[in-house]
């Protein structure tokens, strides 16, 4: 069983994921950030490999991946920095970014390398399905990856269905087909998250996208296993790089 496996089961509501973009505000923030998350409630930590050509990041991500590059992250800094990460971070690791840079790399590299680093999951969100499915799948699988898929209100049952069935971990379900950190009436959304639940998919969901403080999480958690947040804390940073005390001062905005 994998560490996100473990986590749903050990949890299976208001599970709290947490974005940060590798390299920000720094490029040595990196764990410093990861462990600041984990000792103040996150449950899981979705890391951003930060690209020239984020199509599915809003203006505040961006930002923050244009600082992390002018940082110096690449991802074969990151993947050096993540080789000390099991000392101190101890809850499961996404890794969210774009095919592109990690096929520069070398796709099966990549998953050997950031898998040997104890990364737990991927998300790749240009990845086509079928791609997936029949080119990218099998090297996921062969490294014990976790591949977490997004969905949004626009994607049909079947396509859901297929979604549900390549995926593991759990199926991020975007609340709309807007990019990140766009404010959200979730009275609009409450429609389309009972329809997965309805679904009784294989996976549990999460919320992304517009979650944002605790009325916006507790409103997702309702309808789904938990929720996203990723550009309102990197807003909390911009406004205050100080790490432990604006990670501390947000998070406990949100749980407490």
């Amino acid at each position: 069983m994998t560490r996100i496996q473990q986590l749903f089961k050990q949890k299976q509501n208001n599970v709290l994921n947490i974005y940060c973009t590798a390299g920000y505000p720094t490029l040595n923030s990196t764990i410093e950030v990861m462990e600041a998350l984990q000792a103040n409630g996150a449950d899981l930590i979705e890391l951003g490999i930060p690209y020239s050509d984020p199509l599915a990041d809003g203006p505040v991500i961006q930002e923050s991946g244009g600082v992390a590059l002018l940082n110096g992250m690449t991802i074969k800094a990151l993947i050096g920095q993540l080789q000390q990460m099991r000392k101190t971070v101890h809850v499961p690791v996404i890794l969210m970014g774009y095919i592109n840079p990690v096929l520069q790399y070398g796709f099966e590299k990549f998953c050997k390398d950031v898998a040997a680093a104890g990364v737990d999951g991927l998300i790749l969100p240009d990845i086509p399905v079928r791609e997936f499915e029949t080119e990218y799948g099998p090297t996921v699988k062969k490294y014990g990856l976790d591949f977490i898929f997004l969905v949004t209100p626009e994607t049909s049952a079947d396509r859901i269905r297929k979604i549900d069935e390549l995926s593991t971990g759990f199926i991020y379900a975007v609340s709309s087909s807007s990019t990140t950190g766009k404010d959200k009436n979730f009275s609009n959304v409450e429609v389309y998250l009972e329809r997965l639940k309805d679904m009784r998919l294989n996976n549990p969901v999460l919320v992304g996208f517009g979650i944002k403080d605790r009325s916006s999480f507790e409103s997702a958690c309702v309808h789904a296993n938990g929720a996203i947040i990723g550009s309102a804390y990197i807003k909390a940073l911009q406004e205050n790089p100080d790490v432990k005390t604006t990670t501390k001062k947000f998070l406990e905005g949100i749980l407490k």
